[in-house]
């Protein structure tokens, strides 16, 4: 199996016709078709289906082009890694939208400027799911928080351990969270992700019955609405970062204030420790003072 015929077939996918990958690629159509052609010969197995115009990818080179990806990248990154230049290649990474995803781009981009050679792919997605992908190395990390049951070859690790919030919109007179709870009302967050059932919980364990008048399930989404004069609600301290969130009346929620902590999931033994290690730093140093040192 060639790389050179994995490459065309990945430009296949990404501009839609032979003629347009020819001409990413430098080939003429012809070669192209060749190209194609050798790799079905050798997987014995039909990539295209050449009924339609443009062919389409049939359920076999779906599988034969996540193949391609993945070795694509890999021969990418044992090339930086002979090279010396470990802090190279394409960085696999998932997260959660949670409000910590607010995060992650300035720390990309950190990333990018420490380290120009380094590239990065983000997908997001459930915890669960990015878990599996991360265990079953289609993903090099992700951004999760924290979990229980992590399998045995992976190691979780958290760079921001921050407080929970009941915030009520400006101008909220009364500064007793629980006659706040009671007598608000309440936008819940609804999601199933822990901080929804970490807010719930702790709202049943202080005995209060809340007046709800929506549910949401994104934590932008409330901030935007308690500013708004909706109602009072919980949030991490993550979600009011901005700077039309200093109105807002902030209260710690729970009494010791709850926490939540978010973190990097990756493979106990990764080839990409040494960038997922800097990540983390990078991570952590965002968070201020609510960061969380990664531990040896």
């Amino acid at each position: 199996m060639d790389t050179r015929q994995l490459k065309t077939l990945l430009a296949i996918q990404s501009h839609g016709t032979f003629a347009h990958a020819a001409d990413v690629v430098g080939l003429t159509p012809s070669a192209v078709s060749q190209q194609i052609q050798a790799l079905e010969d050798e997987l014995r197995v039909s990539i295209f289906d050449r009924s339609t115009r443009p062919p389409r990818l049939t359920p076999s080179g779906l599988q034969v082009l996540e193949m391609a990806k993945d070795i694509l990248q890999r021969e990418e990154d044992t090339k930086a890694s002979l090279r010396g230049d470990q802090i190279a290649g394409t960085l696999m990474l998932g997260s959660v939208r949670s409000s910590a995803l607010n995060l992650l781009p300035r720390a990309l981009v950190q990333m990018r400027q420490r380290y120009p050679d380094l590239k990065s792919s983000l997908r997001v997605s459930l915890s669960s799911t990015l878990i599996a992908d991360v265990a079953a190395g289609r993903l090099d990390a992700a951004i999760v928080a924290e979990h229980v049951g992590f399998p045995n070859a992976l190691r979780w690790s958290p760079f921001l351990r921050e407080p929970l919030w009941l915030i009520a919109p400006s101008g909220t007179t009364s500064t007793d969270p629980i006659e706040l709870l009671n007598t608000r009302p309440y936008i819940r967050f609804r999601s199933a992700v822990p901080l929804a059932n970490l807010i719930d919980t702790e709202v049943s364990r202080l005995g209060v019955v809340t007046n709800d008048v929506a549910e949401m399930d994104t934590i932008g989404s409330i901030v935007t609405c308690v500013r708004q004069g909706l109602g009072i609600s919980v949030v991490p301290h993550v979600a009011l970062q901005e700077p039309e969130d200093v109105g807002i009346l902030r209260l710690p929620f729970g009494f010791p204030q709850v926490t939540r902590q978010i973190g990097i999931v990756e493979r106990t033994v990764s080839p990409r420790g040494e960038i997922i290690a800097k990540l983390h730093s990078v991570l952590s140093e965002l968070c201020g003072e609510y960061g969380v040192e990664r531990s040896a």
